[in-house]
């Protein structure tokens, strides 16, 4: 029989894997893998500019196309670049295969040059990790990493590749089934709970849907619309849940949580049936535990039976897959007389609807009001502070249009890598990145990998000067001492004990340009909608725009610190 290297072996599996896309920085653990991917043509090879970054493209792109996000990265430094980058999909349960480099086996403990415990780092943020010890484990290794990033709850899994094992000559054979003692998914319904679930929903006067990010990573959207509408149940998602529903939809009430909507926060204190599918139920969205929902009973639908009654206490758990689960309750359900709920539910919305003050400036909202105006079909991808906040309550969701970020790890610096991988995996859509200045600063190097793959990404740079969300907090609860969120500040503030500060740095614009991208700044509402034109002109290269935002705007609603979903601040 035939034998071959374990770096032939591995380009073998990933193509019989169907991986189209790998993301990967070279190293000497990984050089002749690399040697093996440069001889071939199916699998195309990005290279980023940072380990992090690379990460984070693999996985946008997996949340944006259904496949798997692979990843390969040298041994030490390598691989600990990832680690960020695993925690923030191992959160998200986005299902990653991560191959990293190591050191030859004999090398192993003795603090050889670069050479870390990357599966012992990585334990707990990974589905699954594993050093490969023996060549002839190889492929079934492989196999099986696929295999558990991809089924039940979705994850990152890391494959540690001693140099050794991979020269050693083996079996050229990739197995073609998965057979793990000891991981077998749950796929089926319990039916017999999900009909005690229904009849609860029918017999129930305030009954509410809460969609977490479990509804779109299973894809259920098209059917949970149906159910949605069959039973006339209003509907309130977590941010990561956004689009379960069209935003439009009328039965959505919006986002609840820390910074949800007034109605959504208030129907799931006065609901007396919380119906939820795909959401861990953290603080971000409870506030006080005991104080979550004290009028209704709960039923949760969960692919991960751990999540299930560890935040909340729960009285129907139903563990399975979204859609699965809400495939057979599709079967099942009828319409429930919600006309008076609705009607209150409407009472709040009127009351304080979620809206922004106007101002004669430019605003956040202006701005996301005309990515709304402009595209039908889109990408958004944001990074993690005050911008982000913005667009999940403000960035319309339709079929046609999905947001994506870092939403259980809050992850600065995913939004520009994230925009790369999702342009890579959908390259007729049109992608637009929202981020502040500072997470935009935390991987900018990747202007060169966006330019060299000639991707007309639109990169919109909420720039307030600050960093917004801490400076948010520092306002309203620290007496306005803005420690360490001034992007401005540096010796010439200190000496001057802040009456004077720089110009802004980096210039976005000239930064942009020097990498071969473009660059508009924009100051007045009246700019923004040529911004966007001009900027869908470019077609091979990214844009960057750059908003100049007041740093006094403030995302609202927002819960007290400690507090319930009822406390929540509206302005001031």
């Amino acid at each position: 029989m035939k034998q071959i290297s374990g770096n032939k072996l591995l380009v073998k599996a990933l193509k019989e894997e169907g991986v189209d896309t790998l993301f990967g920085y070279p190293g000497a653990c990984t050089i002749d893998i690399s040697d093996e991917l440069y001889k071939q043509n199916d699998i195309r090879v990005i290279l980023p500019r940072h380990e992090q970054a690379l990460v984070h493209a693999a996985d946008a792109y997996a949340r944006t196309t259904g496949k798997v996000g692979v990843c390969l990265v040298t041994s030490g430094p390598g691989a600990t670049n990832l680690v960020t980058g695993l925690a923030t999909a191992n959160y998200d349960s986005v299902p990653l295969v991560c191959f990293t480099g190591q050191v030859a086996r004999h090398l192993i403990g003795n603090d050889a040059f670069q050479e870390v415990d990357i599966v012992g780092i990585t334990r707990s943020i990974t589905k699954y990790g594993v050093t490969v010890r023996n060549r002839e484990d190889l492929g079934r290794i492989i196999k099986e990493a696929f295999y558990i990033a991809q089924t039940g709850k979705p994850g990152p899994v890391l494959i540690d590749l001693p140099k050794d094992v991979m020269a050693e000559p083996g079996s050229a054979e990739y197995p073609k089934t998965v057979n793990i003692r000891g991981y077998k998914p749950s796929t089926g319904v319990h039916i017999g709970q999900l009909k005690r679930a229904i009849k609860m929903l029918n017999k129930a006067e305030r009954p509410l849907f809460l969609a977490g990010g479990g509804v779109n990573i299973s894809g259920a959207n098209a059917v949970f619309k149906e159910v949605v509408e069959k039973t006339n149940v209003p509907v309130v998602t977590t941010v990561m849940g956004r689009g379960a529903v069209p935003t439009n939809h009328p039965l959505f009430v919006g986002n609840l949580g820390m910074h949800g909507a007034y109605a959504a926060n208030m129907a799931v204190g006065e609901c007396d049936l919380l119906f939820s599918i795909g959401t861990r139920f953290n603080d971000r969205i409870t506030g006080k535990l005991h104080e979550f929902a004290p009028h209704a009973q709960i039923v949760h639908i969960d692919i991960d039976t751990a999540s299930i009654s560890r935040n909340i206490h729960v009285d129907v758990p139903i563990v399975a897959d979204a859609k699965e689960a809400i495939t057979k309750m599709n079967e099942y359900v009828n319409v429930c007389n919600t006309k008076k709920w609705l009607d209150e539910i409407g009472g709040w919305q009127q009351e304080h609807p979620l809206t922004m003050k106007k101002h004669a400036e430019m605003g956040p909202m202006d701005i996301i009001r005309e990515i709304n105006r402009q595209f039908e079909e889109a990408i958004v991808v944001t990074d993690v502070g005050q911008h982000q906040m913005f667009a999940a309550q403000y960035t319309e969701i339709t079929e046609k249009k999905k947001i994506i970020m870092s939403g259980g790890l809050g992850t600065m610096g995913y939004g520009f890598p994230g925009a790369i991988g999702a342009k890579l995996g959908n390259p007729d859509t049109p992608v637009i990145m929202i981020s502040g200045d500072g997470g935009m600063q935390m991987n900018i190097q990747e202007f060169a990998t966006a330019v060299l793959e000639e991707l007309p990404l639109i990169l919109c740079v909420f720039n307030n000067t600050y960093l917004g969300m801490v400076r948010q907090w520092q306002k309203l609860f620290y007496g306005k001492r803005y420690g360490m969120t001034d992007l401005r500040s540096g010796a010439l503030s200190r000496r001057t004990n802040g009456e004077e500060k720089p110009e802004y740095t980096p210039d976005f614009i000239k930064l942009a340009e020097s990498y071969g991208a473009k660059g508009i700044r924009v100051t007045k509402k009246e700019e923004i909608a040529a911004a966007f034109e001009e900027a869908k002109k470019n077609t091979k290269v990214p844009t960057l725009i750059e908003f100049i935002i007041d740093p006094e705007e403030m995302v609202y609603p927002m819960i007290q610190p400690g507090g319930t979903l009822e406390d929540m601040i509206m302005d001031c």
